[in-house]
């Protein structure tokens, strides 16, 4: 890998983690003015956004949910780099936008988009840890 390629990862890497950061302020605010669909939506992009970057580490993009997730466990749960528990959780906040953003009929609360909201922190926090020690990325 030439050093422009590997400064071009490292940036890309980057950008997904202020994505993710960014993600969850704005969740932070919807759920102080009370829009919870809205809280758990972004909640789940900044899990999706720092996973993204963490796959960006071995080279691996995808586009598609499904296959974010899947890539995520495969390369970082499977092998045990990532604890289980991400995963999980993952799932969870996914499982939450889905019915938020998707089922009409469901009414997102402030319980339920608070939790989100702090499994989503859990989880950038672990990437961003993750990104730090191993790649030196802030």
């Amino acid at each position: 890998m030439t050093t422009e390629e590997i400064t071009e990862r490292r940036d890309q890497i980057r950008a997904y983690l202020r994505a993710a950061r960014r993600a969850l302020e704005a969740a932070a605010l919807n759920l102080e003015e009370g829009y919870y669909a809205t809280a758990i939506n972004r909640a789940y992009y900044a899990i999706f956004y720092a996973a993204s970057g963490l796959l960006w580490t071995q080279g691996i993009s995808r586009s598609k949910h499904a296959g974010v997730i899947s890539a995520f466990r495969e390369h970082f749960v499977k092998p045990g780099i990532i604890e289980d528990e991400y995963s999980d959780l993952y799932g969870d906040v996914m499982d939450a936008r889905l019915d938020s953003d998707y089922e009409i009929a469901y009414e997102a609360d402030q319980v339920t988009a608070r939790d989100r909201l702090d499994d989503a922190h859990r989880f950038v926090d672990r990437i961003a840890s993750y990104l730090w020690e191993m790649e030196g990325i802030e």
